[in-house]
């Protein structure tokens, strides 16, 4: 019997957006992926072959949940308030650079959002997703957002929410949580969709809570042949 959970925590941070990347803050305005986001999306499907998820949970902004969808988990997508975005009230749709002109070295993480959440309300979020994700058997895959990610990994390894400044992640990226022992760890952060690196590990790893193996996905023996 192991001696730790064998669940993991498939985090996808979204696709691009125009706001993404153009380095506007995105909270709750609700816009869709660009074209390259929505092809960064379907990167997901040969990554996801095989792996099997007990829960499925999504933002309910169409980012996110545009994502699942291309991903091929449409018919199995929980939406989940817990896991929008950061509502950055009046710095919503400006950069940082914008508001840095009235608030000299502004930070999401050290300054406030007004009218909008604070870091405590985003970390309460966060601690609930966590909650719901312990009380799974099997594999969790949580579809969101870049600023709130952060905060729900600093609160999985036990900082302080303002510690996700030191998580960086892009769009398009998936992350796995998991655990050494009984202890919450990450075992892969940032990882590009298109990379070897996100899709190898996981399609050899044997499913949670069974010994029998998987052979590698077609996707990710494309990128064993690299």
């Amino acid at each position: 019997m192991a001696d730790h959970p064998e669940r993991e925590i498939y985090l996808i941070r979204h696709g691009e957006t125009e706001w993404a990347r153009d380095g506007r803050h995105t909270g709750r305005t609700d816009i869709p992926l660009t074209e390259t986001g929505r092809e960064q999306a379907e990167f997901l499907r040969p990554i996801f072959e095989g792996v099997e998820f007990e829960t499925i949970l999504s933002s309910p902004l169409r980012r996110s949940f545009e994502t699942a969808y291309l991903a091929g988990l449409k018919d199995r997508i929980e939406l989940s308030d817990d896991l929008r975005e950061w509502d950055y009230g009046d710095y919503e749709g400006i950069t940082t650079k914008q508001i840095r002109e009235k608030v000299p070295n502004w930070t999401v993480w050290t300054y406030p959002c007004p009218n909008g959440e604070t870091i405590e309300q985003v970390a309460a979020r966060a601690d609930r997703v966590i909650a719901r994700c312990e009380q799974a058997k099997g594999n969790v895959a949580l579809f969101s957002h870049g600023h709130f990610l952060r905060v729900l990994v600093s609160r999985w390894i036990g900082l302080s929410p303002d510690n996700g400044r030191h998580f960086l992640l892009d769009t398009s990226t998936l992350s796995i949580l998991a655990y050494e022992r009984e202890v919450h760890a990450i075992r892969t952060w940032n990882g590009p969709l298109i990379t070897a690196a996100c899709a190898v590990p996981w399609s050899i790893r044997p499913l949670a809570g069974s010994s029998r193996s998987r052979r590698p996905t077609a996707g990710a023996r494309r990128f064993q042949n690299r």
